[in-house]
C-alpha cells in the first residue's frame, strides 16, 4: 500500500525559503511562479511583499507590480529601496506607471519622478498632463510605426529589432514623414503577405483612432463596437501620440463599475478599497447623501402633517402608509438601477426617453395592478375574518372603499415610482451629470414624499364625506 505525500502550498514553499534565507533560491522560486500566483504570495504575507518584488527579476517584477490593489502598491514603494523603487519605475509600462502616480499625493509624485530616467520622465510628465479620466492618462508610448514605403521584410526587422519592448505587436501603426497615422494594419495581413511587398499594397486607410482627450468611458465604447485589442490615440493634428490596449480597458470598466455601484447604493465613490479607506473619509464618503436624503425624508413629515385633520378623522388610513410609502419607492428603485445599467453598456441613449417613458409606463400600470389586487384581496380576506370572528374589526363598515382607495393609489404610486426612477437618470445624463447619482435611496426618498400626497389624494376622493 503507497501513499502520496502532499505538496506544501506555494506560501509553505516560501516560507520555508524565507527561513532558509537562500536568496538565490528564493529568486528562482519566485521567478519560476506565474505572475499571478506571486501576486496571491504577496496578499498572503503582507510582511514579505516588498522582499518579493526584490528578490524577483525586474521585468517580472513590474508585471507583479501593476497587478496588485493601489493600497498595496503604496506600502511596497514606501519599503523598497531607493534605486530598487527607481528600476521598479523605470520598467514598469508608461500607461500603469502614470495610473499608479496620479493616485499618490503631489509632493510623493515629485519625489518619485526624480528616480525616472530622462526619457520616462519626459513621457510620464507629459501623461500626467492630460486630464483625469481621459485617454491621454491610459496610452503607452510603446508601439511600433513603419511607413507605406516599407516592404514586408523591412517591417518584420523592424519588429525583430523592437517588439519585445512594445505593448502589443498585434497591431502595426502607418505614418507618415510628419508623423501621422494613416493607417493600422493587422500583423496576420504582414506575416501572410510576400518580403517584397510594400506596405501601402496593403493600406485601405479605414482607421479607426482616439483623440487625447476623449473621456475613458467613451474610449470603452469605442473598443466594444469595433472589436479591437489595441486603438491609436491622437492630437488634434492627426499625430499619432501612443496606443491604448484592451487590458487598460477593463480595468476602466471595472473601477465605472465600482463607482456606479457605490453611487447606486447613495454613497460617494470611494478612491481606495474599503479597508484601506481612513474611517473619517469613509464617514465623510457616506454623509453628504445621508444628510440629502435626511432632508428629503422631513418632506415626508411635512406632506403627512399636510393631512393630519384626515389621519385624526380616519385612522385605519395610516396603517397602509407603510404599504404605499415602500411599493412606490421600490418600484422607483428597480426602475433607475435598470435605466442606469442600461445607459452604462450603451443600450439606451438619450434619444430613447420616448420608449422608455412607454415602456414604463405600462409597465407601471401592470405593476402597480398587481400589488393593488393583492392589496384589495388582503382587505377583503381580513374583512372576511373579521365577519366570522376570526379577528376583531380593523376597517369598518367602510372597509370596500378602504379596499379600492388603497388598490387604486398603489397603481398611482408605483406608476409614479416607475416614471421618476426610469426618467430622473435620463434627465440627469442630459444636463451632463452623471446618472448613477439618481440612486435607488435617492429615487425612493422621492417616491415617499408624492406617494404620501398621491394616497390621501384618493383616499380623500373615495371618502369625502363618509370617513373625511
Amino acid at each position: 500500500m503507497s501513499f502520496e505525500l502532499e505538496q506544501p502550498s506555494l506560501s509553505e514553499q516560501f516560507d520555508q525559503l524565507m527561513q532558509a534565507n537562500d536568496l538565490q533560491a528564493i529568486r528562482r522560486f519566485l521567478d519560476d511562479q506565474n505572475i499571478s500566483d506571486v501576486a496571491d504570495l504577496i496578499y498572503d504575507n503582507p510582511d514579505y511583499e516588498a522582499q518579493i518584488i526584490a528578490n524577483m527579476a525586474i521585468n517580472r517584477a513590474a508585471a507583479v507590480f501593476k497587478i496588485l490593489d493601489l493600497a498595496r502598491q503604496k506600502q511596497i514603494v514606501q519599503e523598497l529601496p531607493s534605486f530598487k523603487t527607481a528600476e521598479l519605475l523605470n520598467e514598469l509600462p508608461a500607461d500603469d506607471r502614470t495610473d499608479f502616480l496620479e493616485e499618490l499625493p503631489k509632493e510623493v509624485i515629485r519625489d518619485l519622478i526624480k528616480l525616472l530616467n530622462p526619457e520616462e520622465r519626459k513621457v510620464t510628465l507629459s501623461m500626467l498632463g492630460y486630464p483625469e479620466d481621459s485617454v491621454g492618462r491610459l496610452m503607452t508610448p510603446d508601439y511600433i510605426y513603419v511607413y507605406p514605403f516599407n516592404t514586408i521584410e523591412q517591417v518584420l526587422n523592424v519588429i525583430r529589432k523592437v517588439g519585445k519592448n512594445s505593448e502589443t505587436i498585434d497591431v502595426i501603426y502607418v505614418i507618415n514623414r510628419r508623423g501621422e497615422l494613416i493607417d493600422d494594419l493587422r500583423i496576420r495581413d504582414i506575416i501572410l503577405s510576400s518580403p517584397d511587398k510594400k506596405i501601402e499594397d496593403l493600406m485601405d486607410e479605414r482607421v479607426i483612432a482616439l483623440h487625447v482627450k476623449d473621456d475613458q468611458e467613451h474610449a470603452n465604447e469605442v473598443f466594444k463596437m469595433n472589436n479591437r485589442v489595441a486603438l491609436p490615440v491622437t492630437d488634434d493634428n492627426n499625430i499619432l501620440l501612443g496606443i491604448v490596449t484592451i487590458d487598460d480597458m477593463l480595468w476602466v470598466a471595472n473601477e465605472e463599475f465600482s463607482e456606479d455601484i457605490q453611487k447606486i447604493g447613495g454613497t460617494e465613490a470611494l478612491d481606495e478599497p474599503y479597508l484601506d479607506t481612513p474611517l473619517f473619509k469613509l464617514v465623510r464618503k457616506r454623509a453628504g447623501w445621508l444628510i440629502v436624503l435626511f432632508l428629503g425624508e422631513l418632506l415626508t413629515a411635512t406632506a403627512m402633517a399636510r393631512y393630519n385633520d384626515e389621519i385624526a378623522k380616519a385612522t385605519v388610513l395610516a396603517m397602509f402608509i407603510p404599504l404605499i410609502m415602500s411599493s412606490g419607492g421600490n418600484s422607483g428603485s428597480q426602475a433607475s438601477t435598470l435605466i442606469i445599467q442600461a445607459m452604462a453598456v450603451g443600450d439606451i441613449s438619450l434619444t430613447d426617453w420616448w420608449r422608455v417613458m412607454r415602456r414604463e409606463i405600462l409597465s407601471g400600470l401592470l405593476l402597480g395592478g398587481i400589488l393593488g389586487i393583492i392589496g384589495f384581496i388582503r382587505i377583503f380576506l381580513w374583512h372576511m375574518l373579521m365577519v366570522n370572528g376570526v379577528i376583531e374589526n380593523l376597517y369598518g363598515e367602510h372597509w370596500l372603499l378602504i379596499a379600492i382607495s388603497v388598490g387604486i393609489s398603489l397603481i398611482g404610486v408605483v406608476l409614479w415610482g416607475t416614471l421618476s426612477g426610469s426618467m430622473l437618470p435620463i434627465a440627469l445624463k442630459k444636463f451632463g451629470a452623471d446618472p448613477a447619482v439618481s440612486s435607488a435611496p435617492f429615487v425612493a426618498t422621492l417616491v415617499d414624499v408624492t406617494g404620501i400626497v398621491i394616497y390621501f389624494s384618493i383616499a380623500y376622493m373615495f371618502l369625502q364625506g363618509i370617513l373625511l
